[in-house]
């Protein structure tokens, strides 16, 4: 489809990269034809032409949740060289609530899609475990709130025979662990899975990229379904039951997967507990063509899964991660949780309920904007912890009471830090979220200096996403590692 570019709207400035140069220049966001452009002009490579974000409408009912948070109490001074000298800076205006160690650039894959790949720079970074440590007390010393989630990434973190004993490090920290894996060694090393599954791991991140070998032979290069479904099956005969399917979607390759997906996953729910789609970022050159022929953006995923869910999936029942500020806010004065400021298009979340009425998205079940009115109310001091709870039957939506009174149970599971009881009802749902990482063509530092899920690196900084993947790991891998040759 040709944009008509007479039509475009203004809808606000930014900064953002070259992608052929990679130094800062303004960018414009503008609406076309029920879209969000980002479009820029470097002074040396030309004009820049992206996909922001895939509709107009849900953009602005998105962006209608912006919130600036409170920031960093101990980050580094700004600077004017933002974000080549992150670090976080007073800029940040989000603690870190999942903060990411990658402990290895080796893998037991060797995919064309990968940006941490040892056998393709040359060099091994396996930070040490004290170096690793020093990371962990990094994301603990942030102020005004610690980070309480740290995955373990790659690489692939799995080649590392000591990941037991950094989950066991995670875990005498107080962190709640994540590993983000392939599965292959999950899948074919029986004792392995029960050493990181008893060293206390909370939530395996499992690449799912679909539900048929093609994908996998595209992204992968060899049909890599199996090891899933094993990893899986040796996950369940441990009794872990909380495997996030991570797809990277790929438009042209996998984007008719994700109904299936989903499927999949409901037939599953005593192992997976959600799917966390990852539409793809490009970190190399990428033609013009290409990159408008394979870009696609979150609401372009709901659409895709409205079509393959036979409906059971809408732009409706999607919401923008700061919509749960109240709630962050509310269970903060229990534990001292972070405000989760991050941008409202950064990512897009809902749960899939199996009730005796069938599977349910939960905006049809309670009405979420209510509650979240109604803990933003408790945190203003209008309710107490008692009269809250009495309000809550009004955000229900239908006239079911044992469906209303399993939900309700739920809520105040999660309302007052029952965190064994309310997994328990999480048995009979589904997570479903996007999270849109940028690249060089689309990224937006405005949503950087908001962003959530932090890098912790080996030099002694913390990094946002995107600005890690897009800008510094090349460099900070480099100085920590060593030649592929001289490792022992």
């Amino acid at each position: 489809m040709k944009l008509n570019h007479k039509k475009m709207k203004a809808v606000g400035l930014t900064r953002s990269l070259c992608p052929e140069c990679g130094k800062t220049i303004p960018a414009e966001l503008v609406e076309a034809d029920g879209k969000v452009l980002m479009k820029k002009s470097c002074p040396e490579h030309g004009d820049f032409e992206d996909v922001h974000w895939g509709s107009t409408k849900t953009y602005k009912r998105y962006m209608k949740w912006l919130y600036t948070g409170s920031g960093i109490c101990n980050a580094k001074p700004s600077t004017s060289n933002c974000p080549f000298d992150c670090g976080l800076c007073e800029n940040h205006k989000s603690d870190t609530v999942l903060g990411i160690i990658d402990v290895t650039n080796r893998c037991n894959f060797n995919c064309p899609i990968c940006f941490a790949n040892a056998n393709k720079s040359g060099y091994v970074y396996d930070p040490s475990k004290q170096q690793i440590e020093k990371m962990l007390d990094m994301l603990v010393a942030q102020k005004p709130v610690r980070c309480w989630a740290v995955m373990f990434s790659g690489g692939e973190p799995t080649v590392r025979d000591d990941l037991p004993d950094m989950i066991r490090m995670a875990h005498e920290k107080q962190f709640y662990t994540l590993i983000a894996t392939n599965g292959k060694r999950l899948a074919e090393d029986k004792a392995f899975c029960k050493q990181v599954v008893d060293a206390g791991l909370d939530t395996v991140y499992l690449q799912f990229d679909g539900v048929t070998p093609e994908p996998y032979e595209t992204v992968r290069g060899f049909n890599a379904l199996p090891l899933k479904l094993n990893a899986i099956e040796n996950l369940r005969g441990l009794g872990f039951d909380n495997v996030v399917l991570v797809p990277t979607l790929i438009k042209g390759t996998n984007d008719s997967q994700v109904g299936g997906i989903i499927r999949f996953a409901l037939d599953n729910l005593d192992v997976v507990s959600g799917v966390n789609f990852q539409p793809v970022s490009f970190t190399g050159r990428i033609s013009k063509q290409k990159l408008k022929e394979q870009r696609i953006t979150i609401p372009d995923l709901i659409d895709l899964l409205s079509v393959q869910t036979d409906g059971l999936l809408s732009q409706d029942d999607f919401y923008p991660v700061p919509i749960s500020i109240p709630l962050s806010q509310f269970l903060s004065k229990k534990k001292g949780g972070g405000e989760r400021s991050c941008h409202p298009v950064c990512g897009a979340v809902t749960y899939l309920i199996k009730t005796k009425r069938g599977v349910l998205p939960l905006p049809h079940l309670v009405d979420i904007e209510k509650i979240m009115l109604l803990l933003k109310e408790a945190n203003d001091g209008r309710w107490n912890k008692a009269k809250l709870m009495l309000q809550l039957p009004s955000v229900m939506k239908v006239r079911d009471f044992a469906v209303n009174r399993w939900l309700l149970s739920w809520i105040k599971d999660v309302l007052t830090l029952h965190k064994d009881t309310a997994r328990s009802h999480a048995a009979n749902t589904l997570f479903v979220g996007a999270m849109h990482f940028q690249d060089k063509y689309n990224i937006d530092l405005e949503r950087t200096e908001r962003c959530i899920i932090h890098y912790a690196a080996p030099d002694g900084r913390i990094y946002p996403f995107c600005t890690y993947n897009s800008i510094h790991r090349q460099e900070i891998e480099k100085r920590f590692s060593v030649p592929l040759g001289e490792r022992n």
